[in-house]
């Protein structure tokens, strides 16, 4: 259960004000010492995470936040990782002192609420107050779940649990598949894997390891080769693979080995589906057309990992999108949970495949960057668009095939 990568658990928010009990909820719902508990306002400076296991969802991460009515300097950057949070929220617990509901509790409600992520509220520390019925009464008319409890004794948690299990979204439940829909029972998948200076020794980098499980839990099969293998691989078979999936930096070699009549993809772009919205990073891609020199690009990367060599996200995307719009681009590299807030400067933004987060943080970005009005799509995608095999790419997806066709009309 703890080597659950975090991009598979259900994510928690607990959000309230300094000192409502956040702290003391999340160590009784864990039934351990997670966070520091104090009476001084602001004891939680940063937000606190623990994995869990909460039957019958599965693995979860709840998320402790620093109070976000929190002052001066450092209290505002403490509200600006408080607020961060609301882009990785699955569910939204807000936590109030029992009694004491009023406008800034209701912000955080109207937040979650737009952001459409189920909601619960719980008023807290009924031990010492007493919940106002009325406010109550209203919220539960908002179609919001409300719970009474006393962390200090224990109160209220089973119920709290029980709400938590009622409010997980049903795409959780019932996850989607990373690429055991495109691969019938029976069937094999090729996956192709290079070994470069930025493998991880003596392992596969998580999409491919999950890409992996994923075949094998849908009665699929899979062959692994290293780019250099892969048209011998192929003529050993006895009959094609349903799907070749490559790594993209390997995309023009493949797409060269393996025979027009069988469909392939890459990771980077089987986890701009699993992750995000493919037919939307489609369409984000075709803006990639429209690049002129001098143009900025905001590259994002999830995970924070050293780059080495010729780097896909600082090196090889840059190479390749330069030599397809013929002139210099002025990049700017994020990494992990930053990201700009005005985004108006940038033509474009290309993000990793968010293998490390979940769905929710992905989809989260794209609104932000829909509001901006500026294009984003992936990895894979972009390298696709420009080394010209982008429509042999989408094929394994017909929906995004279809975009991609209608957009080309338009």
């Amino acid at each position: 259960m703890r080597n659950t990568p975090k991009g598979f658990r259900l994510h928690i928010g607990l959000f309230g004000r300094r000192n409502v009990g956040k702290s003391s909820l999340l160590n009784a719902l864990t039934r351990q010492t997670v966070s520091i508990v104090s009476d001084i306002a602001g004891t939680t400076t940063d937000p606190v995470e623990k994995p869990m296991e909460l039957l019958p969802v599965g693995p979860v991460l709840f998320i402790d936040t620093a109070g976000i009515d929190d002052v001066g300097a450092l209290g505002e950057m403490r509200v600006q990782k408080t607020r961060q949070v609301f882009d990785r929220t699955d569910v939204g617990v807000i936590v109030a002192v029992a009694g004491e509901w009023g406008d800034f509790e209701e912000a955080i409600l109207t937040e979650l609420r737009e952001r459409k992520i189920p909601v619960i509220v719980v008023f807290n520390k009924t031990d010492v107050a007493r919940t106002d019925a009325v406010q109550e009464s209203r919220i539960k008319e908002l179609q919001v779940h409300c719970v009474e409890a006393s962390a200090v004794r224990g109160e209220g948690i089973l119920e709290l649990r029980e709400a938590l299990v009622r409010s997980a979204p049903e795409e959780f439940i019932n996850a989607p598949a990373i690429i055991g829909d495109l691969v019938p029972s029976g069937e094999m998948a090729v996956l192709v894997i290079p070994i470069d200076l930025e493998a991880p020794k003596g392992r596969l980098i998580l999409p491919q390891v999950q890409s992996i499980r994923d075949l094998l839990d849908n009665d699929a099969y899979c062959m692994v080769v290293k780019e250099r293998e892969l048209r011998d691989a192929l003529e050993r078979l006895k009959r094609p693979p349903a799907l070749v999936v490559t790594d993209s930096q390997a995309f023009l070699k493949v797409a060269g080995d393996t025979p027009d009549a069988v469909p392939m993809t890459s990771f980077s772009i089987l986890f701009a589906r699993f992750k995000g919205d493919l037919v939307a990073f489609v369409r984000g891609a075709l803006a990639i057309e429209s690049l002129a020199p001098g143009d900025r690009v905001l590259i994002c990367e999830s995970c924070s990992h050293h780059p080495i060599g010729e780097d896909i996200g600082r090196v090889k995307l840059p190479r390749w999108l330069r030599q397809y719009v013929g002139g210099r681009l002025e990049f700017t590299h994020v990494q992990g949970h930053d990201f700009p807030d005005d985004l108006a400067s940038y033509r474009l933004v290309i993000h990793c495949g968010a293998c490390m987060w979940n769905r929710r943080e992905m989809l989260s970005r794209i609104i932000r960057c829909q509001q901006a009005g500026v294009p984003m799509t992936n990895y894979g995608l972009a390298i696709a668009y420009s080394l010209g095999i982008f429509e042999r790419a989408l094929r394994p997806f017909p929906a995004a095939l279809e975009a991609y066709h209608g957009s080309m009309v338009t």
